[in-house]
């Protein structure tokens, strides 16, 4: 096991970079999937012909259900020990899942008789649900294994945001400048092409992250292994009730969560890019522009997080995004928006970016540093009962986190079904009413302002400050060490 030595104690145990470089490829093609399910209800309303409320309807009550499987599967992950490790098939399992579905789910749906398209598209969904949550709860328990240095834990969120920033920025410029005009808007050719770019990269990206988990997927790294006080799925009740620190970074994590799904919803980046703005192609090129920015705000936030911890670094970052995302606001209500170009470039366009990028930049520091944060919460628990239920504490956390965000689609469909779309959503080009400047900037801008005002209140109660977490792990040191003493 490689240690760090603090004080002539073994307290930590590490990882190479290069591993934690590749473990969060494991996000990334999760990510990749979600990414493709933002545009799903433009595939459903326009392909396959369901109404716009019936698929927001459908997508909240599936991401419900999704957090309702978390619990299951979680405790599936914390009593699973193979001989390729706890975390690496599952890992696996969920990524073949994932790509059976989305072929599935863009290939045949449309195919459909009408009176079969609705079971079948949810059929096809409860199973990638099923397939997400395999993956995507494995890249939060597997932190633990990885390391516990509070010096390398938040490397993790360094990689992570950079794939992600590559990954949605990237992801929609390919989609706003390449797919949309060479398909002409989002049509079946467009979907037919997109799933197979999804599939190809995520499996190549499983495959990185399985490697790099491999030599620290073992029994050794189980918190404290054969100590570990054995749990049963009647203790999530307990542990949900009795660990503060989960409560508070599930509530401040969710909440962030919503705030940051909110302008990936595909409708909401039509109202403010295509509509408000005039020109739908700036959803990826100011992607682009704002990508250097957003990078280096990301490495500033991690490298104070090394220096100050986890939990400062979360609450400064929440509290220059809130200012941030209020002042842009105020800025495009005292402005003509479609004077906003990057053709005939002005005051007012690179006032624009500048905000825009700050607040892009501080929102997605935030939502990179939950993963290990999440570790943190899990080592807390085995300090606190003994119990080592990494699975357990990542699905806990996914379920009240996918509750609460999986209002992100149904906001969007009962929004803009309140200001007259009720059949189809607001579509680019389309002329822009004081209706739809305020909607568009409400989504935008104003829900995520009040899910960060909940995670500062949040955080004044979440216990794990650097100095706890200290303080933590070297109680499992000491624990460990007698234990092999008396031996």
């Amino acid at each position: 096991m490689a240690t760090v030595t603090v004080n002539h104690e073994e307290k930590y145990h590490t990882a190479k970079k290069w591993q934690i470089g590749f473990f969060a490829l494991n996000n990334t093609a999760t990510n990749l999937y979600m990414f493709l399910m933002l545009f799903v209800s433009y595939y459903a309303t326009g392909v396959a012909g369901l109404t716009v409320v019936v698929v927001s309807t459908i997508l909240t009550f599936m991401r419900i259900f999704d957090g309702i499987t978390d619990p299951i599967i979680g405790y599936i992950i914390d009593k699973t020990e193979s001989r390729f490790g706890k975390f690496a098939p599952l890992m696996v399992l969920g990524n073949i899942i994932l790509a059976a579905t989305a072929y599935i789910t863009f290939t045949f749906t449309h195919l459909m008789p009408d009176s079969l398209q609705f079971a079948f598209f949810v059929a096809i969904h409860i199973i990638y649900i099923i397939g997400y949550t395999f993956q995507a709860a494995c890249t939060r328990a597997a932190q633990t294994v990885l390391t516990n240095d509070p010096k390398q834990r938040p490397l993790f969120a360094i990689f992570d945001a950079t794939y992600n920033a590559v990954l949605f920025t990237g992801g929609q410029m390919f989609i706003a400048i390449y797919l949309v005009g060479k398909h002409g808007g989002f049509t079946l050719p467009l979907f037919s092409e997109l799933k197979y770019y999804i599939i190809i990269i995520s499996a190549i990206f499983t495959c990185f992250a399985v490697i790099a988990i491999k030599g620290k997927d073992r029994k050794e790294y189980y918190g404290l292994a054969d100590q570990n006080v054995k749990t049963s799925f009647r203790d999530y009740w307990p542990v949900l009730k009795g660990n503060r620190a989960l409560q508070m970074l599930v509530l401040a994590a969710s909440t962030d969560k919503l705030a940051n799904m909110m302008p990936r919803q595909a409708a909401v980046g039509v109202m403010f890019f295509g509509i408000l703005l005039g020109d739908y192609a700036l959803s990826g090129t100011i992607g682009l522009i704002t990508l250097a920015p957003m990078l280096l705000i990301t490495f500033f936030g991690i490298g104070k997080a090394r220096k100050i911890g986890l939990k400062r670094a979360f609450v400064m970052g929440t509290w220059i995004a809130l200012l941030f995302f209020g002042v842009t606001t105020i800025f495009l209500l005292s402005i003509d928006s479609t004077t906003i170009s990057l053709t005939s470039i002005g005051l007012v366009t690179v006032v624009f970016l500048i905000l825009y990028s700050l607040a892009q930049g501080f929102q997605s520091l935030t939502g990179n540093m939950v993963i290990p944060m999440i570790a943190d919460v899990s080592d807390y628990e085995t300090y606190r009962t003994g119990r080592y239920v990494p699975g357990m504490i990542a699905t806990i956390f996914s379920f009240v986190d996918k509750f609460i965000s999986s209002l992100a689609p149904a906001i969007v469909g009962f929004a803009v079904a309140l200001i007259g779309y009720r059949d189809s959503f607001p579509e680019v080009g389309e002329a822009l009413t004081p209706a739809l400047l305020l909607m568009s900037l409400f989504l935008m801008f104003g829900i995520p302002m009040i899910g960060y005002i909940i995670s500062l209140i949040a955080m004044k109660f979440y216990p794990l400050d650097d100095k706890k977490m200290e303080e933590i792990q070297k109680a499992i040191a000491d624990i460990k060490k007698e234990s092999k003493e008396a031996v």
